[in-house]
């Protein structure tokens, strides 16, 4: 085989595991999501075994990415990014922005109206998040703080405190959202207002 496949074949198996980590899903959730088993996806993200192209196919699916970017494939001269859309299944969709693994990744999140009476199930994970909204209103529960911000306003936290974003029920919101590891900030800072829920 090709050395130049050989490298580009051997670089898989890490890329998958970084792309796993950056959603923060276990080998067992990958598994349920793609029909493949835990030891097959070990394997592969170790590198002791190839991926094929069934393998490859439910991968770049729950991955969110193309085939090309999971295996890296060589530029074509095409400066165009083709971007898809994740649609979550509860009306929201997140466009990533940015394809490259590793460092501050940048997401469009679009949101369907919600409820002002729901409970935000507020999560934590490792790493950064700045927040900017385009359009609409954002509520953001970020520990014991209930915030509202207008398009033009921006939010920076450390994604370890327990936090929650949501639209009100004043209609959608469109917000960009910059998530990095932890220690990588976005150096842009903004402090929103404060508004009480409507």
């Amino acid at each position: 085989m090709d050395e130049t496949v050989d490298r580009t074949l051997d670089a898989v198996g890490p890329r998958l595991k970084r792309l796993r980590l950056q959603r923060d899903v276990t080998l067992a959730d990958l598994a349920a999501e793609t029909g493949i088993s835990t030891s097959t996806l070990s394997r592969l993200e170790a590198g002791l075994r190839r991926p094929t192209l069934e393998q490859l196919l439910p991968l770049a699916r729950v991955h969110g990415v193309t085939i090309d970017e999971l295996v890296e494939a060589p530029p074509t001269g095409d400066p165009r990014i083709h971007l898809r859309p994740i649609s979550l299944g509860d009306g929201s969709v997140v466009l990533p922005l940015t394809r490259r693994p590793g460092g501050i990744q940048a997401y469009k999140f679009v949101l369907p109206a919600g409820r002002d009476d729901a409970e935000p199930e507020l999560r934590t994970h490792e790493g950064y998040d700045w927040a900017y909204v385009l359009n609409g209103t954002l509520r953001l529960v970020l520990g014991e703080h209930d915030l509202i911000l207008k398009p033009g306003e921006a939010a920076e936290f450390d994604t370890r405190t327990p936090h929650w974003f949501g639209a009100t029920s004043a209609g959608p919101v469109e917000f960009l959202s910059l998530i990095g590891k932890q220690g990588e900030r976005a150096h842009v800072r903004a402090a929103p207002k404060r508004a009480p829920l409507d």
